[in-house]
C-alpha cells in the first residue's frame, strides 16, 4: 500500500517482494541463447512424444522396418538422402530419418530418468551426511570416495554387460532376480549408480554450511525433529545448487547413454544414436549420412542443455555472470 512521507503529499510505493520464479526467469530469458536452447528442447521433447506420428507424416517407414529396395540395386549397399528417405537408408535398408526421431526418445527417457534418480540419491545422501556428521558423514563420504576411485564408464560398462548376459542366460532375465530387464532400465540404473556421487558432495557441503545458520539453530530451539528441519528448512535452500547440477548433469548422462549404446552394453531393441554411430563408424567414408545426422542430434541435443545449465547457473547465481 502507497505511504506518505512527512511533511510531503507524494506517496510513495512500498516495496514488493518478488516471487523467486518469476525473478529467475526474468534473469534466464536475458540470454538469447539459453531462450532458443530452451526452444529446440522443448520441440525435441514434444518430437520424441510424437515420434510415430512425426514418421508417418513424414512419410517415412518405422524405425526397424527394412526396405530393400532402397538399396543399392547392384551392390545392395545403403543409399543417400533422397525424397523417399530424407536421411538416406542404413546397411539393411532401415530409415536413417526413422531411427534418429526414436533415437530421440531414447536419449530423453534415459537422460530425465537417470538425472531424477540420480538427483534423488544424491540430495538424501548428502542431507544425511551434511546433517548428522559422525558416522553417518563417514559412511556416506568413503562410499563416495570409493565410486569416485573406479572409473565411472569401466563400472557402468561392466554392470550393463554383467546384466545384459544375466538376462540372456537367465530365465525372465535381468539382473537382482529380474528386477533390472535388458534395455532401457538397466541403463537407466547404470548410469543413474555412478553419477548420484558428484550431487551428494555438493549437497553435504551446503548441508554443513546451512546446518549452523540462526533460522536452524531456531527451529532446533523450537522441537523441530531432525525431519523436518532436514525437509522443511534446509532443502528449500538448496534448491538453486540441485537445479543447477542436475540442468549439467543431463547433458552428461545423454552422451553416457550414448557412450554405453556405442560400446554394445547400451539400449538393445531400440534405435539409440550412440548404437547409430557406433553401426555407422566403420564404412564413414562411403556412408557419411548414417553417421552424420545421429552425430548432429546428439551435438545440438547436448549444446543445448549445456546452454539452459550455464544461463540457469548465471540466473540463480548474479555474482557469476558474466559481465
Amino acid at each position: 500500500m502507497p505511504t506518505s512521507i512527512p511533511g510531503s503529499g507524494d506517496l510513495v510505493a512500498e516495496p514488493q517482494e518478488q516471487n523467486p520464479w518469476r525473478l529467475l526467469w526474468q534473469r534466464f530469458r536475458e540470454d538469447r541463447l539459453a531462450l532458443i536452447a530452451l526452444g529446440f528442447v522443448v520441440f525435441l521433447i514434444l518430437i520424441a512424444i510424437a515420434a510415430p506420428v512425426v514418421v508417418d507424416l513424414a512419410g517415412a517407414p518405422g524405425p526397424e522396418e527394412r526396405d530393400t529396395a532402397a538399396l543399392d540395386p547392384i551392390f545392395a549397399t545403403p543409399t543417400g538422402p533422397s525424397a523417399d528417405h530424407w536421411f538416406g537408408v542404413d546397411q539393411i535398408g532401415r530409415d536413417v530419418f526413422s531411427r534418429v526421431i526414436y533415437g530421440a526418445r531414447v536419449s530423453l527417457i534415459v537422460a530425465f530418468a537417470a538425472t531424477l534418480i540420480a538427483a534423488v540419491a544424491g540430495v538424501v545422501a548428502g542431507l544425511l551426511a551434511g546433517y548428522f556428521r559422525g558416522w553417518t558423514d563417514t559412511l556416506i563420504s568413503r562410499s563416495v570416495d570409493v565410486l569416485l576411485a573406479i572409473p565411472y564408464l569401466l563400472l557402468a560398462t561392466g554392470l550393463a554387460a554383467a546384466c545384459t548376459v544375466a538376462g540372456a542366460g537367465q530365465e525372465g532375465g535381468g539382473c537382482f532376480g529380474g528386477l533390472l530387464k535388458p534395455g532401457l532400465g538397466v541403463v537407466i540404473f547404470v548410469i543413474a549408480f555412478t553419477s548420484w556421487t558428484y550431487m551428494a558432495r555438493i549437497v553435504r557441503g551446503q548441508t554443513l554450511s546451512l546446518r549452523e545458520k540462526e533460522f536452524v539453530e531456531a527451529a532446533r530451539s523450537l522441537g523441530a525433529s531432525d525431519t523436518r528441519i532436514i525437509f522443511r528448512e534446509i532443502l528449500p535452500n538448496l534448491a538453486a545448487p540441485i537445479i543447477v547440477y542436475s540442468s549439467i548433469l543431463i547433458p552428461q548422462v545423454i552422451l553416457y547413454e550414448a557412450a554405453l549404446s556405442f560400446l554394445g552394453v547400451g539400449v538393445t531393441g531400440q534405435p539409440s544414436w550412440g548404437q547409430m554411430i557406433d553401426e555407422a563408424s566403420a564404412n564413414f567414408q562411403d556412408q557419411w549420412w548414417y553417421m552424420t545426422f545421429p552425430g548432429l542430434a546428439l551435438v545440438l541435443t547436448v549444446l543445448a542443455f549445456n546452454l539452459i545449465g550455464d544461463a540457469l547457473q548465471d540466473a540463480l547465481n548474479p555474482r557469476t555472470r558474466k559481465s
